[in-house]
Protein backbone atom coordinates (compact mmCIF):
# COMPACT_ATOMS: atom_id res chain seq x y z
CA UNK A 1 0.00 0.00 0.00
CA UNK A 2 0.98 3.61 -0.23
CA UNK A 3 2.10 5.42 2.86
CA UNK A 4 -1.39 6.75 3.47
CA UNK A 5 -2.79 3.42 4.61
CA UNK A 6 -2.04 -0.11 5.64
CA UNK A 7 -3.46 -3.57 5.05
CA UNK A 8 -2.70 -6.64 7.09
CA UNK A 9 -3.85 -10.08 8.02
CA UNK A 10 -4.10 -11.50 11.26
CA UNK A 11 -6.78 1.94 18.93
CA UNK A 12 -8.39 1.59 22.15
CA UNK A 13 -8.29 -1.73 23.91
CA UNK A 14 -11.50 -3.68 23.20
CA UNK A 15 -13.77 -3.17 26.17
CA UNK A 16 -13.57 -6.11 28.57
CA UNK A 17 -10.41 -7.47 26.99
CA UNK A 18 -7.38 -7.79 29.21
CA UNK A 19 -3.83 -7.92 27.96
CA UNK A 20 -3.00 -11.51 27.08
CA UNK A 21 0.04 -12.58 29.02
CA UNK A 22 -0.57 -16.32 29.31
CA UNK A 23 2.22 -18.36 27.81
CA UNK A 24 -0.38 -20.90 26.70
CA UNK A 25 -2.32 -18.34 24.66
CA UNK A 26 -2.07 -18.67 20.86
CA UNK A 27 0.69 -16.58 19.25
CA UNK A 28 -0.88 -14.98 16.18
CA UNK A 29 1.33 -13.70 13.35
CA UNK A 30 0.19 -10.35 11.94
CA UNK A 31 1.49 -9.05 8.62
CA UNK A 32 1.28 -5.28 8.04
CA UNK A 33 1.78 -3.97 4.50
CA UNK A 34 2.93 -0.35 4.59
CA UNK A 35 5.14 1.29 7.22
CA UNK A 36 3.38 4.63 7.41
CA UNK A 37 1.62 6.01 10.50
CA UNK A 38 -1.47 3.79 10.01
CA UNK A 39 0.63 0.63 9.91
CA UNK A 40 2.84 1.53 12.86
CA UNK A 41 0.02 2.73 15.12
CA UNK A 42 -1.97 -0.45 14.55
CA UNK A 43 1.06 -2.68 15.04
CA UNK A 44 1.92 -0.79 18.22
CA UNK A 45 -1.55 -1.25 19.64
CA UNK A 46 -1.77 -4.95 18.87
CA UNK A 47 1.63 -5.57 20.43
CA UNK A 48 0.73 -3.49 23.49
CA UNK A 49 -2.49 -5.37 24.18
CA UNK A 50 -1.67 -8.89 23.07
CA UNK A 51 1.34 -10.31 24.83
CA UNK A 52 1.90 -13.16 22.34
CA UNK A 53 1.37 -11.39 19.01
CA UNK A 54 4.19 -11.21 16.46
CA UNK A 55 4.00 -8.45 13.85
CA UNK A 56 5.97 -8.21 10.59
CA UNK A 57 5.84 -4.87 8.74
CA UNK A 58 6.62 -4.75 5.01
CA UNK A 59 7.55 -1.61 3.07
CA UNK A 60 8.31 -1.12 -0.64
CA UNK A 61 11.06 1.49 -0.01
CA UNK A 62 14.37 0.84 1.78
CA UNK A 63 13.31 3.33 4.48
CA UNK A 64 10.30 3.23 6.84
CA UNK A 65 7.72 5.72 8.15
CA UNK A 66 5.97 6.59 4.86
CA UNK A 67 4.68 10.13 4.78
CA UNK A 68 5.93 10.84 8.26
CA UNK A 69 9.22 11.03 6.36
CA UNK A 70 8.02 12.13 2.94
CA UNK A 71 4.71 13.94 3.27
CA UNK A 72 4.95 16.92 5.54
CA UNK A 73 6.80 20.18 4.99
CA UNK A 74 10.38 19.95 6.29
CA UNK A 75 9.87 23.00 8.50
CA UNK A 76 7.03 21.18 10.32
CA UNK A 77 8.80 18.13 11.78
CA UNK A 78 6.34 18.03 14.68
CA UNK A 79 3.36 17.41 12.38
CA UNK A 80 4.47 14.80 9.81
CA UNK A 81 1.01 13.63 8.65
CA UNK A 82 -0.75 12.95 5.30
CA UNK A 83 -0.59 10.81 2.20
CA UNK A 84 -1.91 8.41 -0.41
CA UNK A 85 -0.64 6.49 -3.39
CA UNK A 86 -1.74 8.88 -6.14
CA UNK A 87 -3.17 12.35 -6.74
CA UNK A 88 -6.53 13.43 -8.12
CA UNK A 89 -6.35 14.80 -11.64
CA UNK A 90 -7.87 18.15 -12.59
CA UNK A 91 -9.51 16.84 -15.75
CA UNK A 92 -9.03 20.12 -17.65
CA UNK A 93 -7.20 21.05 -20.87
CA UNK A 94 -3.54 21.96 -20.38
CA UNK A 95 -2.90 20.10 -17.13
CA UNK A 96 -0.10 18.14 -18.81
CA UNK A 97 1.81 21.28 -19.84
CA UNK A 98 5.27 21.91 -18.44
CA UNK A 99 4.95 23.95 -15.26
CA UNK A 100 1.88 22.07 -13.97
CA UNK A 101 2.50 19.68 -11.07
CA UNK A 102 0.48 17.80 -8.50
CA UNK A 103 0.96 18.77 -4.87
CA UNK A 104 1.91 15.17 -4.12
CA UNK A 105 4.79 15.22 -6.62
CA UNK A 106 5.98 18.68 -5.53
CA UNK A 107 5.90 17.78 -1.83
CA UNK A 108 7.66 14.50 -2.63
CA UNK A 109 10.34 16.47 -4.50
CA UNK A 110 11.28 18.79 -1.64
CA UNK A 111 10.94 15.98 0.92
CA UNK A 112 13.25 13.54 -0.88
CA UNK A 113 10.73 10.92 -2.02
CA UNK A 114 12.79 8.79 -4.43
CA UNK A 115 10.14 8.66 -7.15
CA UNK A 116 10.01 12.49 -7.28
CA UNK A 117 13.73 13.25 -7.00
CA UNK A 118 14.02 14.11 -10.72
CA UNK A 119 10.98 16.41 -10.87
CA UNK A 120 13.07 19.56 -11.57
CA UNK A 121 10.18 22.06 -11.32
CA UNK A 122 10.70 25.27 -13.26
CA UNK A 123 10.72 28.13 -10.72
CA UNK A 124 11.70 30.84 -13.21
CA UNK A 125 8.31 32.60 -13.15
CA UNK A 126 7.23 35.38 -10.79
CA UNK A 127 3.73 34.08 -10.05
CA UNK A 128 2.69 30.61 -8.86
CA UNK A 129 -0.89 29.47 -8.41
CA UNK A 130 -1.97 26.66 -6.08
CA UNK A 131 -5.36 25.05 -6.58
CA UNK A 132 -6.66 24.16 -3.14
CA UNK A 133 -7.35 25.70 0.26
CA UNK A 134 -5.96 23.03 2.58
CA UNK A 135 -2.89 22.73 4.79
CA UNK A 136 -0.94 21.10 1.97
CA UNK A 137 -1.54 24.17 -0.20
CA UNK A 138 -0.32 26.43 2.61
CA UNK A 139 2.72 24.17 3.11
CA UNK A 140 3.70 24.57 -0.54
CA UNK A 141 3.13 28.34 -0.53
CA UNK A 142 5.24 28.67 2.60
CA UNK A 143 8.10 26.62 1.11
CA UNK A 144 8.00 28.70 -2.09
CA UNK A 145 8.15 32.01 -0.19
CA UNK A 146 10.22 31.17 2.91
CA UNK A 147 13.56 32.91 3.41
CA UNK A 148 16.39 30.50 2.63
CA UNK A 149 17.98 30.86 6.06
CA UNK A 150 14.87 29.28 7.58
CA UNK A 151 14.81 26.37 5.13
CA UNK A 152 18.52 25.64 5.54
CA UNK A 153 17.87 24.54 9.14
CA UNK A 154 15.42 21.82 8.05
CA UNK A 155 15.85 18.40 6.45
CA UNK A 156 14.79 19.73 3.03
CA UNK A 157 16.90 18.06 0.34
CA UNK A 158 19.99 19.82 -0.99
CA UNK A 159 18.68 19.67 -4.57
CA UNK A 160 15.38 21.36 -3.78
CA UNK A 161 17.11 23.94 -1.58
CA UNK A 162 19.43 24.83 -4.47
CA UNK A 163 16.44 25.15 -6.82
CA UNK A 164 14.57 27.38 -4.34
CA UNK A 165 17.69 29.54 -3.96
CA UNK A 166 17.42 30.33 -7.68
CA UNK A 167 13.62 30.69 -7.65
CA UNK A 168 12.10 33.80 -9.19
CA UNK A 169 8.70 33.16 -7.58
CA UNK A 170 7.63 36.15 -5.52
CA UNK A 171 3.84 35.87 -5.64
CA UNK A 172 1.62 32.89 -4.78
CA UNK A 173 -2.17 32.70 -5.20
CA UNK A 174 -4.15 29.99 -3.41
CA UNK A 175 -7.40 29.36 -5.27
CA UNK A 176 -10.51 27.56 -4.03
CA UNK A 177 -13.88 26.68 -5.59
CA UNK A 178 -15.81 27.74 -2.51
CA UNK A 179 -15.70 30.60 -0.02
CA UNK A 180 -13.91 31.61 3.19
CA UNK A 181 -16.28 29.51 5.33
CA UNK A 182 -15.26 26.32 3.49
CA UNK A 183 -11.45 26.56 3.61
CA UNK A 184 -9.85 23.34 4.87
CA UNK A 185 -6.65 24.72 6.36
CA UNK A 186 -6.30 25.24 10.11
CA UNK A 187 -5.63 28.40 12.09
CA UNK A 188 -2.11 27.42 13.16
CA UNK A 189 -0.96 27.03 9.57
CA UNK A 190 -2.75 30.21 8.45
CA UNK A 191 -1.22 32.26 11.27
CA UNK A 192 2.24 30.96 10.40
CA UNK A 193 1.71 31.97 6.77
CA UNK A 194 0.48 35.45 7.77
CA UNK A 195 3.58 35.93 9.94
CA UNK A 196 6.05 34.56 7.38
CA UNK A 197 9.06 36.94 7.24
CA UNK A 198 9.46 38.81 3.96
CA UNK A 199 6.01 37.91 2.63
CA UNK A 200 2.79 39.91 3.02
CA UNK A 201 -0.77 38.56 2.79
CA UNK A 202 -3.12 40.00 0.17
CA UNK A 203 -6.74 39.34 1.12
CA UNK A 204 -9.66 41.21 -0.46
CA UNK A 205 -11.96 42.72 2.22
CA UNK A 206 -14.94 42.30 -0.15
CA UNK A 207 -14.58 38.49 0.13
CA UNK A 208 -15.46 38.72 3.82
CA UNK A 209 -18.45 41.09 3.75
CA UNK A 210 -21.12 39.99 6.21
CA UNK A 211 -19.21 37.00 7.51
CA UNK A 212 -19.06 38.30 11.09
CA UNK A 213 -22.79 37.57 11.41
CA UNK A 214 -22.57 34.28 9.54
CA UNK A 215 -20.05 32.84 12.00
CA UNK A 216 -21.77 33.84 15.24
CA UNK A 217 -23.06 30.33 15.81
CA UNK A 218 -20.24 28.50 14.00
CA UNK A 219 -18.03 26.00 15.86
CA UNK A 220 -15.19 27.78 17.68
CA UNK A 221 -12.33 26.60 15.36
CA UNK A 222 -14.21 27.80 12.26
CA UNK A 223 -15.14 31.07 13.96
CA UNK A 224 -11.55 31.84 15.04
CA UNK A 225 -10.16 30.90 11.63
CA UNK A 226 -12.62 33.19 9.82
CA UNK A 227 -12.01 36.04 12.27
CA UNK A 228 -8.27 35.80 11.58
CA UNK A 229 -8.87 36.04 7.82
CA UNK A 230 -11.19 39.03 8.29
CA UNK A 231 -8.68 40.77 10.57
CA UNK A 232 -5.90 40.18 8.03
CA UNK A 233 -8.02 41.44 5.13
CA UNK A 234 -9.00 44.63 6.94
CA UNK A 235 -5.60 45.33 8.46
CA UNK A 236 -4.29 48.77 7.51
CA UNK A 237 -0.53 48.79 6.95
CA UNK A 238 1.27 51.12 9.35
CA UNK A 239 3.81 52.17 6.75
CA UNK A 240 3.58 53.59 3.24
CA UNK A 241 2.91 51.07 0.43
CA UNK A 242 6.39 51.48 -1.10
CA UNK A 243 8.04 50.87 2.26
CA UNK A 244 5.83 47.83 2.89
CA UNK A 245 6.80 46.44 -0.50
CA UNK A 246 10.48 46.89 0.30
CA UNK A 247 10.05 45.23 3.70
CA UNK A 248 8.10 42.32 2.19
CA UNK A 249 9.26 41.73 -1.38
CA UNK A 250 7.07 38.65 -1.70
CA UNK A 251 3.31 38.26 -1.35
CA UNK A 252 0.58 35.63 -1.25
CA UNK A 253 -3.18 35.76 -1.35
CA UNK A 254 -6.41 33.77 -1.24
CA UNK A 255 -8.83 33.71 -4.17
CA UNK A 256 -12.31 32.33 -3.50
CA UNK A 257 -15.17 30.93 -5.60
CA UNK A 258 -13.04 30.08 -8.61
CA UNK A 259 -12.83 26.73 -10.33
CA UNK A 260 -10.04 25.75 -12.80
CA UNK A 261 -11.26 25.58 -16.39
CA UNK A 262 -8.11 25.45 -18.52
CA UNK A 263 -4.34 25.86 -18.12
CA UNK A 264 -3.34 28.33 -20.82
CA UNK A 265 -0.26 27.50 -22.93
CA UNK A 266 2.60 29.72 -24.10
CA UNK A 267 2.71 30.53 -27.83
CA UNK A 268 4.85 27.45 -28.52
CA UNK A 269 2.22 25.29 -26.81
CA UNK A 270 4.65 23.71 -24.37
CA UNK A 271 4.51 25.60 -21.10
CA UNK A 272 1.90 27.06 -18.81
CA UNK A 273 1.53 30.83 -19.02
CA UNK A 274 -1.67 31.22 -17.02
CA UNK A 275 -4.95 29.65 -16.02
CA UNK A 276 -8.59 30.36 -16.86
CA UNK A 277 -10.85 30.17 -13.82
CA UNK A 278 -14.64 29.87 -13.83
CA UNK A 279 -16.25 32.12 -11.23
CA UNK A 280 -18.68 30.25 -9.00
CA UNK A 281 -21.59 30.99 -6.69
CA UNK A 282 -22.41 28.92 -3.62
CA UNK A 283 -25.58 26.88 -3.14
CA UNK A 284 -26.17 25.81 0.43
CA UNK A 285 -24.05 26.72 3.42
CA UNK A 286 -21.31 25.36 5.63
CA UNK A 287 -19.26 22.35 4.62
CA UNK A 288 -22.04 21.06 2.35
CA UNK A 289 -22.10 24.21 0.15
CA UNK A 290 -21.72 23.46 -3.56
CA UNK A 291 -19.83 25.64 -6.04
CA UNK A 292 -21.89 26.32 -9.20
CA UNK A 293 -20.28 28.06 -12.24
CA UNK A 294 -21.81 31.48 -12.96
CA UNK A 295 -20.73 31.64 -16.60
CA UNK A 296 -18.14 34.35 -15.92
CA UNK A 297 -14.42 33.61 -16.22
CA UNK A 298 -11.14 35.15 -15.10
CA UNK A 299 -7.63 34.63 -16.41
CA UNK A 300 -4.63 34.71 -14.07
CA UNK A 301 -1.09 34.94 -15.37
CA UNK A 302 1.17 32.31 -13.77
CA UNK A 303 4.01 30.08 -14.95
CA UNK A 304 3.68 27.52 -12.17
CA UNK A 305 0.43 25.69 -11.36
CA UNK A 306 0.25 23.28 -8.44
CA UNK A 307 -2.81 21.12 -7.93
CA UNK A 308 -3.60 20.45 -4.28
CA UNK A 309 -7.16 19.20 -4.65
CA UNK A 310 -6.76 15.92 -2.82
CA UNK A 311 -5.28 12.46 -3.06
CA UNK A 312 -6.45 9.23 -4.64
CA UNK A 313 -6.09 5.68 -3.38
CA UNK A 314 -5.10 3.02 -5.91
CA UNK A 315 -6.43 -0.57 -5.81
CA UNK A 316 -4.04 -2.94 -4.06
CA UNK A 317 -4.65 -6.26 -5.77
CA UNK A 318 -7.52 -7.94 -7.67
CA UNK A 319 -8.01 -10.21 -4.66
CA UNK A 320 -8.74 -7.23 -2.41
CA UNK A 321 -12.15 -5.57 -2.92
CA UNK A 322 -12.06 -1.89 -3.85
CA UNK A 323 -14.73 0.81 -4.07
CA UNK A 324 -13.68 2.91 -7.08
CA UNK A 325 -16.35 5.56 -6.39
CA UNK A 326 -15.21 6.30 -2.84
CA UNK A 327 -11.59 5.28 -3.39
CA UNK A 328 -11.46 3.00 -0.36
CA UNK A 329 -11.38 -0.70 0.54
CA UNK A 330 -14.95 -1.58 1.65
CA UNK A 331 -14.76 -2.37 5.34
CA UNK A 332 -16.53 -2.40 8.66
CA UNK A 333 -14.36 -0.98 11.47
CA UNK A 334 -11.33 -2.05 9.46
CA UNK A 335 -12.57 -5.56 8.64
CA UNK A 336 -12.36 -5.93 4.85
CA UNK A 337 -15.75 -7.00 3.50
CA UNK A 338 -15.84 -10.56 2.21
CA UNK A 339 -12.23 -11.39 3.13
CA UNK A 340 -12.00 -12.81 6.67
CA UNK A 341 -8.65 -12.17 8.31
CA UNK A 342 -7.86 -9.12 6.16
CA UNK A 343 -7.99 -5.64 7.71
CA UNK A 344 -7.27 -2.09 6.58
CA UNK A 345 -6.45 1.23 8.20
CA UNK A 346 -5.52 4.78 7.26
CA UNK A 347 -6.68 6.40 4.07
CA UNK A 348 -7.40 3.10 2.31
CA UNK A 349 -9.99 2.61 5.05
CA UNK A 350 -11.73 5.97 5.26
CA UNK A 351 -10.52 8.04 2.28
CA UNK A 352 -7.81 10.73 2.06
CA UNK A 353 -8.87 13.03 4.89
CA UNK A 354 -7.64 13.96 8.32
CA UNK A 355 -4.30 14.48 10.02
CA UNK A 356 -2.02 12.39 12.21
CA UNK A 357 -4.36 12.25 15.23
CA UNK A 358 -7.18 11.06 12.95
CA UNK A 359 -4.96 8.29 11.61
CA UNK A 360 -3.90 7.30 15.12
CA UNK A 361 -7.47 6.94 16.41
CA UNK A 362 -8.52 5.20 13.21
CA UNK A 363 -5.65 2.71 13.60
CA UNK A 364 -6.65 1.99 17.19
CA UNK A 365 -10.18 1.27 15.94
CA UNK A 366 -8.84 -1.32 13.49
CA UNK A 367 -6.58 -2.82 16.17
CA UNK A 368 -9.71 -3.11 18.33
CA UNK A 369 -11.32 -5.22 15.57
CA UNK A 370 -8.26 -7.48 15.24
CA UNK A 371 -8.10 -8.11 18.99
CA UNK A 372 -11.85 -8.73 19.18
CA UNK A 373 -11.63 -11.28 16.36
CA UNK A 374 -8.69 -13.03 18.02
CA UNK A 375 -10.52 -13.23 21.34
CA UNK A 376 -13.74 -14.39 19.69
CA UNK A 377 -12.07 -17.18 17.76
CA UNK A 378 -12.88 -15.62 14.39
CA UNK A 379 -9.23 -15.92 13.32
CA UNK A 380 -7.59 -19.32 13.09
CA UNK A 381 -4.30 -19.20 15.00
CA UNK A 382 -4.17 -22.92 15.78
CA UNK A 383 -1.62 -23.71 13.08
CA UNK A 384 1.87 -22.29 13.31
CA UNK A 385 2.81 -19.83 10.58
CA UNK A 386 6.33 -18.76 9.81
CA UNK A 387 5.62 -15.12 9.09
CA UNK A 388 8.62 -13.29 7.70
CA UNK A 389 10.70 -16.49 7.70
CA UNK A 390 8.59 -17.89 4.84
CA UNK A 391 8.57 -14.59 2.96
CA UNK A 392 12.33 -14.16 3.33
CA UNK A 393 13.08 -17.57 1.84
CA UNK A 394 10.79 -16.79 -1.11
CA UNK A 395 12.54 -13.46 -1.66
CA UNK A 396 16.00 -15.01 -1.48
CA UNK A 397 14.97 -17.69 -4.01
CA UNK A 398 14.16 -14.80 -6.35
CA UNK A 399 17.47 -13.05 -5.69
CA UNK A 400 15.84 -10.29 -3.65
CA UNK A 401 17.67 -9.18 -0.53
CA UNK A 402 15.30 -7.37 1.84
CA UNK A 403 16.37 -4.35 3.87
CA UNK A 404 16.14 -5.01 7.62
CA UNK A 405 15.45 -2.50 10.35
CA UNK A 406 19.12 -2.64 11.37
CA UNK A 407 19.96 -1.80 7.74
CA UNK A 408 17.65 1.21 8.02
CA UNK A 409 19.49 2.28 11.17
CA UNK A 410 22.71 2.44 9.11
CA UNK A 411 20.98 4.60 6.49
CA UNK A 412 19.53 6.75 9.26
CA UNK A 413 22.95 7.23 10.88
CA UNK A 414 24.50 8.21 7.53
CA UNK A 415 21.74 10.76 6.85
CA UNK A 416 22.05 12.28 10.31
CA UNK A 417 25.86 12.49 9.96
CA UNK A 418 25.59 14.21 6.57
CA UNK A 419 23.00 16.59 7.99
CA UNK A 420 25.17 17.45 10.98
CA UNK A 421 27.99 18.41 8.64
CA UNK A 422 25.60 20.78 6.86
CA UNK A 423 23.97 22.14 10.03
CA UNK A 424 20.69 20.29 9.37
CA UNK A 425 18.74 17.58 11.28
CA UNK A 426 19.54 15.16 8.44
CA UNK A 427 20.42 15.09 4.73
CA UNK A 428 18.06 12.58 3.14
CA UNK A 429 19.46 10.12 0.64
CA UNK A 430 17.06 10.26 -2.31
CA UNK A 431 18.47 7.48 -4.50
CA UNK A 432 17.43 3.95 -3.40
CA UNK A 433 20.51 2.49 -5.11
CA UNK A 434 22.75 4.68 -2.97
CA UNK A 435 20.89 3.46 0.12
CA UNK A 436 21.47 -0.17 -0.88
CA UNK A 437 25.15 0.43 -1.58
CA UNK A 438 25.49 2.04 1.84
CA UNK A 439 24.30 -1.14 3.55
CA UNK A 440 26.30 -3.45 1.32
CA UNK A 441 23.47 -4.78 -0.86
Amino acid sequence: MGPGGACWRGGGVPRGLKRWLSSSAPAPRVCVVGSGPAGFYTAQHILKHHGGARVDIFEKLPVPFGLVRFGVAPDHPEVKSYGAEDNRVLGIPGENLSGVYSARAFVGWYNGLPENRDLKPDLSCETALILGHGNVALDIARILLSPLHLLRKTDITDGSLAALACSKVKRVWLVGRRGPLQVAFTIKELREMINLPGARPVLNPADFTGLENAIKDAPRPRKRLTELMIKTALKKPGVKPMEAQAAAPREWGLKFQRSPQEVLPTTDGRRARGIRLALTRLEGSGDSAKAIPTGDVEEVECGLVLSSIGYRILPLDPAVPFDTQRGVIPNSSGRVEGVPGLYCSGWVKRGPTGVIITTMNDSFDTAHSVLEDLQGGVLDVSTSREGFGAVESTLRSRGVRPVSFSDWEKIDAAEVARGKAAGKPREKIVDPQEMLQLIGH
